[in-house]
């Protein structure tokens, strides 16, 4: 009997899902105007990435973790002359952290370089490659909280 009772209010949900332009956010959500996550505006789009400028350096993503630094060197090299190539690895398992970077020897050639290689596949994970972003200078270190004496006095 509840299902029956229920079926005719479903039935005209759905219909007016299907008439609504707004479809299933007019049915589950009160207040689905406020939220912009619900439907992205056209209009408004995400802040872009600011690009690096270019240089021969550059900063290669999406690595395998079996991924070494001579095999990041061949797959560049076919795109210009590599200066030097690096993966960066964690210390204990000796794996790729997932990314490297690439120095050519010409801006010429680091550019043939993103050109050929981004978005590719090697060692059957996709890379992506752009020209890699100068070290930010750290402030001087600070100990926070006084770290650098005992906490509770000189007790020793």
């Amino acid at each position: 009997m509840a299902m029956a009772m229920r079926l005719p209010a479903i039935v005209r949900a759905a219909t007016e899902m299907a008439a609504s332009p707004v479809g299933l956010r007019r049915l589950f959500c009160s207040n689905a105007t406020k939220f912009s996550f619900l439907s992205p505006q056209s209009g408004t789009e995400a802040p872009a990435r600011p690009q690096a400028e270019p240089s021969t350096n550059l900063f290669v993503s999406g690595l395998n973790k079996r991924t070494t630094s001579e095999g990041l060197r061949t797959a560049f090299a076919q795109f210009g002359e590599v200066a030097d190539a690096k993966v960066v690895t964690d210390r204990l398992s000796g794996f790729s952290k997932g990314f490297g970077f690439v120095r050519y020897a010409t801006l010429e050639d680091s550019a043939k370089g993103i050109a050929g290689m981004d978005g590719k596949f090697l060692d059957g994970w996709v890379i992506f490659a752009e020209y890699a972003r100068p070290r930010e200078q750290s402030q001087s270190y600070q100990p926070q909280n006084n770290m650098s004496r005992p906490p509770y006095g000189n007790r020793y």
